[in-house]
């Protein structure tokens, strides 16, 4: 098919340069800025997970329970943003906290890092009371 490819462009006069690209190869599709990856996935190449403190109050109140939080992470692995979805009020900025310093691999799509969009979630329990 390329010899094809070659013949035509050599009888229309035209070298396969002058169209942009041979014939054979796809055509070049512009990759997503932003991909939404599952959390599950995004554990696999979590690098740096910083483990959120119990706050004092929670402790006392024998709180416990799950935050929820959506995130995006940048190109280069780091968070760069971060909203709650669920979870105790007195759990919340902790979580936020432990999870804005979490570090990821590059997340790679045909090769290219691209940013991404997951979900991080936190459990809190009490071992031991």
């Amino acid at each position: 098919m390329r010899i094809q490819a070659m013949i035509c462009a050599a009888v229309l006069g035209i070298g396969l340069a002058a169209i942009g690209q041979d014939s054979m190869s796809p055509p070049m599709q512009e990759l997503p800025k932003r991909v939404r990856v599952s959390e599950g996935v995004m554990k696999v190449l979590l690098i740096k997970k910083v483990a959120p403190e119990y706050p004092d109050e929670a402790r006392k109140k024998h709180i416990t329970g799950s935050v929820v939080m959506k995130v995006v992470i940048g190109r280069e692995g780091d968070v760069q943003e971060l909203t709650v979805l669920s979870g105790d009020p007195l759990l919340v900025p902790s979580a936020s906290e432990a999870a804005k310093q979490w570090k990821y691999k590059p997340y790679l799509l045909q090769g290219h890092p691209v940013e991404v969009e997951t979900q991080i979630t936190m459990i809190f329990s009490l071992s031991g009371s």
